[in-house]
């Protein structure tokens, strides 16, 4: 198999720093499928998770991956999935909302609630990604997630690992270390997929309508919910981020 598929760490040698947080993250990839056998990835399909997913699938660790489809996705998002059975033969399970709840929000406050308040937004958050997530991870011991500590004030004190006391659970950061820079380095390193949406200007990928493209100069998470106060930028999914903060 070829080098760059495999997620063989040769790849990255002639850079020190991205050869040690390739073999770290392997490292604490496999040590979570070894402590948590029932253990997935939940993948937004943005960057951050393809290259977890990449070094999931090219170095067969036993870990499952999932994604949650919104129903207000970018078709270049949706795109990923396919990309992903394209090169490594994997089919992401895919999580979807209650179909009932979601006409029920729409119906009482309008398809576009989310824009008149936190409240509201964090509602639709709840609806189509925090309650498919809890289905998701039912029944679980842990779940990893592409975070990383410069992605936004909300996660600076990105630990490794943790509890999750949101889920019930026990979370893995794996990337929490890592950079912008380290990030794309690995993508280009060992050719992996990735939104198509990145190279037009969204280094954080969300909701269509909570989504756009950021200017130069702007942080990374800035185009998700660029209407809010980058203190309440989470949907749910890492509520445990601001409560730590809070605390």
């Amino acid at each position: 198999m070829d080098s760059s598929v495999s997620g063989n760490v040769d790849v990255v040698s002639g850079d020190a720093r991205l050869a040690g947080l390739w073999r770290d993250l392997q490292a604490r990839l496999q040590d979570a499928a070894v402590r948590y056998p029932d253990a997935v990835l939940s993948s937004s399909l943005a960057a951050e998770d393809m290259v977890l997913t990449h070094a999931i699938l090219a170095n067969r660790i036993p870990l499952g991956i999932f994604t949650l489809d919104t129903g207000r996705l970018h078709a270049e998002t949706l795109g990923v999935i396919d990309a992903v059975k394209a090169r490594y033969g994997y089919d992401i399970e895919v999580w979807r909302p209650d179909a009932a709840a979601v006409e029920a929000h729409v119906a009482e406050h309008g398809a576009y609630a989310f824009y008149e308040s936190v409240e509201l937004r964090k509602v639709c958050c709840q609806i189509r990604k925090v309650a498919p997530l809890k289905r998701a991870l039912a029944g679980r011991g842990a779940w990893i997630t592409g975070q990383r500590r410069e992605q936004s004030a909300t996660r600076t004190e990105l630990p490794f690992e943790e509890h999750d006391a949101t889920f019930g659970l026990y979370k893995f950061n794996p990337l929490a270390e890592w950079h912008f820079d380290d990030v794309w380095q690995a993508i280009r390193s060992f050719d992996i997929p990735y939104n198509p949406l990145h190279d037009q200007g969204y280094p954080s990928i969300g909701c269509e309508p909570c989504t756009r493209a950021v200017k130069p100069g702007e942080d990374v998470r800035a185009g998700r919910w660029w209407w809010e106060s980058s203190d309440s930028k989470e949907c749910g999914l890492h509520a445990v981020n601001i409560l730590q903060r809070q605390s």
